[in-house]
């Protein structure tokens, strides 16, 4: 395993220049109009994994985007490892906030990462992470350092809810038996503050249509005498909160987990600079429910956002107009054991309720996903930390996550499988926003890293079975 650096050191300009190539192609699954550009990606995943040493590589097709299954089995005897990735990638939009193009990567140095960070929509979320593991099995796969069988997952509907995962994780249970499943999907606090993820929130996301008249109206000729759907809209949605930032729909917080005294004091030993998270965001102060520091906000506690919110005329110039209908895209982050549809229902219920009868409303579901969290003695935790603690000299801090990656709790309930959460990239890194970026310092030590989980793994496994 030692002759990781070397091997790094010798590929490292392939390894960043094959990243690139793949970030170039516009893997949108959430716009049609990519639809080849996702297929395309697809294709250059399998050619990777057959590249990187798999024995079997397979395009699995689904009702939307494919799958790439990747296997190779060296020992039957030997624990198997499962890495799930994905290879879609969100929108770009807006455009125009991109210092580069969002499909040009470029390579820039930042304040966090003076060595530079490859700038493109995906580096980060999550080709870059996912490609990690496909150069660490070329490397153990070439060096003859690999210590177990692996198989890889990888699906292009990641960032449109994996819609068609659950049906092929379902039929396909015996190709994907594992024991244990990896994934790189989160990141870490710092460059020098290493981190596993060990919780992740869940989601629900819905679509609202608010309707008012049958058609836009003249807003003198009707203004004050009929309901306009956007300032309705605006006032429902504010009704959605209290004063102390607290959700307001009945039933949301039945569920809610109080986690001890203790537990919140273990999560705030993470190193947190207040005053550098408000730069960082250029706002004057945080915001959130009363009672909750800014970590516990964003990790162990519920929320509603607006993610859009449209209607009316918003072209150049002045069109005095009462639209007829306004429309809200609302995601929800939910804590272990709040049920996504549960959720979902409450709040249709409640939204329906609360709306005036000079309306009519309609919600729409999306998508959604359960809360997730890892127990920090299984020996797949251990395998990882002790992998960082190898490459980062430190031990690794075991961190809750405010985002979700709802088909982990579908992997537990399916495949019976502990999934470990190893991720190197920074809250800075942009993911989901213009100027996207992933560091090439953790790229590379993203693939330096992960064969010793590989390592670490077999030997606690063996000895878990002797």
């Amino acid at each position: 395993m030692d002759q990781i650096n070397s091997y790094l050191e010798t590929h490292k300009e392939r390894f960043i220049d094959e990243l690139i190539q793949l970030l170039k192609i516009p893997s949108i699954s959430a716009d049609s109009a990519y639809k080849k550009d996702v297929i395309l990606t697809a294709e250059e995943v399998k050619k990777h994994l057959e590249n990187a040493g798999c024995d079997v590589v397979e395009i699995c097709e689904t009702d939307g985007y494919p799958i790439i299954y990747g296997e190779k089995i060296i020992n039957n005897d030997l624990p198997t490892v499962l890495v799930y990735g994905h290879y879609d990638v969100q929108p770009p939009d807006p455009i125009d906030l991109w210092t580069s193009p969002p499909f040009e990567p470029v390579i820039k140095a930042t304040k966090t990462h003076p060595e530079g960070a490859i700038f493109a929509r995906g580096a980060c979320d999550d080709k870059g992470q996912m490609y990690m593991h496909v150069k660490a099995l070329e490397f153990m796969t070439n060096t003859d350092n690999l210590p177990c069988n692996v198989k890889f997952m990888i699906e292009g509907e990641e960032e449109v809810g994996s819609v068609n995962l659950a049906t092929f994780v379902k039929n396909n249970q015996e190709k994907l038996k594992n024991d244990v499943i990896l994934i790189s999907d989160t990141g870490m606090i710092a460059k020098d503050v290493p981190s596993i993820t060990t919780g992740l929130r869940g989601l629900s996301y819905v679509e609202v249509e608010v309707t008012g008249p049958n058609r836009d109206l003249h807003s003198g000729l009707y203004g004050g005498a009929v309901a306009n759907p956007i300032n309705i809209l605006a006032k429902m949605i504010a009704s959605l909160h209290d004063e102390n930032n607290h959700i307001t729909i009945p039933g949301f917080y039945d569920a809610v987990e109080d986690l001890s005294n203790e537990e919140r004091a273990e999560m705030a030993k993470a190193p947190f600079n207040l005053d550098n998270y408000k730069d960082a965001l250029d706002i004057k102060d945080v915001h959130g429910e009363k009672g909750y520091s800014t970590n516990e906000r964003n990790s162990i506690r519920p929320t509603l956002d607006v993610n859009g919110i449209w209607g009316g005329y918003t072209g150049e110039g002045a069109k005095t107009v009462i639209a007829s209908k306004a429309y809200a895209k609302i995601s929800m982050r939910l804590v272990p054991h709040q049920k996504w549809e549960n959720i979902t229902q409450l709040f249709k219920t409640h939204f329906e309720n609360i709306a005036p009868a000079s309306v009519t409303v309609k919600v729409k579901p999306h998508h959604g996903g359960e809360g997730y969290v890892t127990p920090i003695d299984n020996i797949g935790y251990l395998a990882a930390s002790q992998a960082y603690e190898t490459t980062f000299g430190k031990k690794p801090i075991p961190q809750r996550s405010g985002g979700s990656i709802p088909i982990v709790a579908l992997f537990e309930r399916e495949l019976k499988s502990k999934t470990i959460l190893m991720g190197f990239g920074l809250d800075s890194d942009a993911i989901h926003s213009p100027n996207e970026h992933f560091g090439v310092w953790n790229y590379l030590k993203g693939i330096e890293t992960i064969p010793y989980f590989y390592k670490n793994f077999t030997k606690l496994f063996q000895e878990e079975h002797k």
